[in-house]
């Protein structure tokens, strides 16, 4: 299966094309096994999910994909059918570290600096993966809605550029995003596997994959474990088939989350590809 990549006319197949209405109507019919990916947040660790995909597509491809934060960035070409292949070579181009751009005098704003990191580049990349894919199948991004921290979920066909970039704009590193007349965060701020997403979007079974590690000081530890502690109370279907894939080695610390290196990216891809396949091929004996 190739990529839907619309400025790349010649290397896309045709496909079958319906109106939006039937492919709502479609898509929502209840009763029929679906199987839902969850991607996670993460930064560069993203790359892991990449190769996780290249086993997941082979084994039990995903007929809703839901994703936060870096998992969404992944997540929107997978669901326009990209193959496992082109997604790693976006990872292993070094363009994908031009994603995020510290501030020549970056720091704290109420320091004087700048801030962290420049949004501009997260807005053109979401701006591209909008303009260059179009989903084939069910698409949900989710982020967190200021002021009251609300977690929400947007679908596709209603997904634009700006939600891609919200989900991933961190608190306190990047700035919140306007969509119409509210801003919007960071969607792993609070879960970092929105599996009850994928619930809410008719799925049966889940696949997630965790790339998020813990990384970094005690103090970002600390943080993320506070907000945390916020996440919304939820309950699973007791009869959920749930698996999730998490890297069976250390990724790596908080510079390698936010640094393209060549050298990480394909060690990353690798054992996501290995620990996908592992999980998988456990999971599909156990069912027998």
């Amino acid at each position: 299966m190739r990529c839907l990549v619309r400025s790349l006319q010649a290397e896309t197949p045709p496909y079958f094309k319906i109106s939006k209405r039937k492919w709502l109507l479609h898509n929502r019919i209840r009763g029929m096994p679906k199987t839902a990916l969850v991607l996670s947040a993460g930064g560069m660790f993203g790359a892991y999910q990449a190769g996780a995909y290249k086993s997941i597509a082979e084994l039990a491809p995903p007929d809703i994909v839901v994703g936060a934060s870096v998992g969404a960035l992944n997540g929107w070409p997978i669901a326009s059918g990209c193959s496992p292949d082109h997604l790693i070579d976006r990872w292993l181009d070094p363009a994908a570290g031009d994603t995020l751009k510290l501030f020549p005098n970056h720091g704290w704003s109420f320091l004087g600096r700048q801030g962290w990191f420049d949004p501009a580049p997260l807005r053109a990349q979401s701006e591209r993966i909008l303009r260059d894919y179009q989903p084939r199948i069910p698409f949900g991004v989710v982020v967190i809605e200021l002021p009251r921290l609300h977690t929400r979920l947007v679908e596709y066909p209603n997904v634009v550029a700006a939600h891609l970039q919200a989900t991933c704009s961190i608190p306190l590193f990047l700035p919140s995003v306007r969509i119409g007349a509210k801003r919007y965060l960071d969607g792993g701020l609070f879960e970092k596997i929105p599996i009850w997403a994928a619930i809410e979007m008719g799925a049966t079974r889940i696949i997630a994959i965790d790339s998020m590690p813990k990384v970094g000081k005690w103090w970002l530890h600390l943080g993320i474990n506070i907000a945390y502690a916020f996440k919304p109370r939820r309950q699973y279907p007791r009869d959920l088939d749930l698996t999730v894939i998490s890297p069976s080695e250390t990724l790596g610390d908080t510079d390698d989350a936010v640094y393209w290196k060549r050298a990480n990216i394909e060690r990353w891809v690798d054992m996501g590809m290995r620990d996908a396949a592992r999980v998988l091929s456990a999971a599909a004996l156990m069912s027998r």
